[in-house]
């Protein structure tokens, strides 16, 4: 009799798992259908260009693989670069993938697919070959726009990458490796991700396998809508390591329609200088967590310094959505178009408070090449000095003190405080000369942390001391 129960029990058990399996199984998506649909919307990419090298290249001179830059590699590499070569004109071949965007022809990719190319052709999943016009190219957010022409097209939905969220299941098509319409899967690992080279994108990170070739592929969600362009892996060895990037889809559908519309691309301009709200910085400007985005420094004559923003000021909000850390900011801004006026939310002298900006055009390269204003800085365990006339034109600092020596073990040590850092502010309290530096740190309180303003080798940047 016990024996029959135990059997009973086993039984019910074993069908109690397979019905939980069968139920999992269940949610498992079907990407069946997606593909089908989309498959003749995605191409393949190649691009030829002449190069004349007129010097031999060192076949040792590769970067340094240690460094996360470095490891950011693009889906494909040329030829050029590995091995000694002797001066000749010879042919560049470099392969991607690229998706149409609507019946007109035009195709998106990415930029450093068909960058410098000669002559590019598509290929479509019925075999045939097209030459492909580049229309414009924007390599900042590394997106390329082709047109080809076809009769019968069938585009891809063009989703809103604003509405992906981690976990999402997401499918990639492309050829990776030369092996035509690979379909594979993943979800999303995180999104608004910011990488070494791509300071005006907020990347999807997704865990679906791709590799060399896939640049500049679709990147779906369950619905059959791109919501980003595959562009980037993390790996060591150029193969995929777990860790691809995508540009979101909106981010290069602005960049689309800028071209069209006017032919290049402009981008939004605050004329700041921010850093990211550590732990000690939370405590100093009595926020309860870091967050947000620092100033550090303001351009001169820019839209921030026309709108009243300051040195020291957290950025919280722009243009209604929260700043988790800086590098969410510069994203934000470059999208935004020139002459519109958004909202900022700041926190200044532990109060917040909202300042309407109108943001300008940014001059690509040159806006960097300005005066900035600063303000601030603090010492324990410091020993400084005034500025000489040679810092001052050296620097062009006008105020403030140099640290001359810190000592070992203190305070400012512990803070990573240099021996020639320029302390321009402490604790909001703008700093002109060693007198103010002695007035001020007589009025801190030893156990109190502070928020320290200094310039480094000129570039300005907040302290917690």
């Amino acid at each position: 009799m016990q024996t029959k129960k135990t059997a009973y029990f086993f039984i019910a058990g074993l069908l109690a798992l397979q019905a939980t399996v069968a139920a999992h199984a269940e949610k498992l998506p079907n990407f069946t259908k997606l593909i089908k649909d989309n498959a003749s919307a995605v191409v393949q990419i190649e691009s030829r260009s002449g190069i004349k090298n007129t010097r031999s290249r060192d076949r040792h001179a590769l970067p340094n693989p240690n460094t996360p830059e470095d490891l950011f590699r693009y889906f494909f590499e040329g030829p050029n670069g590995m091995f000694d070569q002797m001066p000749q004109r010879r042919r560049s071949e470099s392969h991607g993938s690229g998706f149409f965007i609507d019946e007109d022809g035009y195709i998106l990719t990415n930029a450093h697919v068909v960058k410098d190319s000669d002559e590019i052709t598509v290929s479509t999943t019925e075999n045939q070959e097209y030459p492909a016009k580049l229309i414009g190219i924007d390599e900042r957010t590394d997106v390329a726009l082709l047109k080809i022409k076809k009769k019968t097209i069938h585009p891809v939905k063009i989703g809103d990458s604003d509405e992906v969220e981690v976990g999402n299941w997401v499918l990639a098509i492309g050829s990776p490796f030369g092996f035509d319409y690979t379909a594979t899967s993943g979800i999303v690992s995180a999104v608004s991700r910011s990488l070494p080279d791509g300071t005006y994108v907020p990347f999807i990170q997704t865990d679906a396998a791709v590799n060399p070739g896939n640049s500049g592929g679709p990147l779906f969600n369950l619905d059959g809508e791109v919501i980003g362009i595959n562009s980037q892996i993390y790996s060591n060895t150029g193969s995929f390591n777990g860790l691809a990037f995508a540009i979101p889809i909106n981010t290069a559908m602005n960049i689309v329609n800028q071209i069209k519309s006017k032919g290049f691309v402009s981008r939004g301009w605050l004329g700041v200088a921010i850093q990211n709200v550590s732990q000690d910085l939370a405590k100093s400007f009595k926020l309860d967590k870091p967050m947000g985005a620092l100033i550090s420094s303001v351009v001169e004559d820019s839209p921030a310094e026309k709108a009243g923003l300051k040195v020291g000021d957290i950025i919280l909000t722009f243009n209604g959505k929260k700043i988790k850390k800086s590098s969410s900011l510069p994203p934000m801004v470059g999208n935004v178009t020139v002459g519109k006026t958004v909202e900022v939310g700041i926190l200044r002298n532990g109060k917040e408070q909202i300042i309407d900006v109108t943001i300008g055009e940014l001059d690509e390269g040159n806006h960097q090449a300005t005066k900035l204003q600063h303000g601030k800085s603090n010492n324990k365990g410091l020993i400084i000095g005034s500025l000489t006339a040679e810092q001052k034109r050296q620097t062009n600092v006008n105020h403030g003190v140099v640290v001359t020596d810190v000592i070992p073990n203190s305070a400012a040590d512990n803070a990573g405080l240099r021996t020639g850092d320029i302390i321009v502010n402490i604790d909001s309290q703008r700093i002109d000369n060693p007198d103010d530096f002695n007035k001020v740190m007589k009025k801190v309180d030893e156990d109190k942390m502070i928020a320290v303003l200094i310039i480094r080798q000129g570039r300005s940047l907040f302290v917690a001391l």
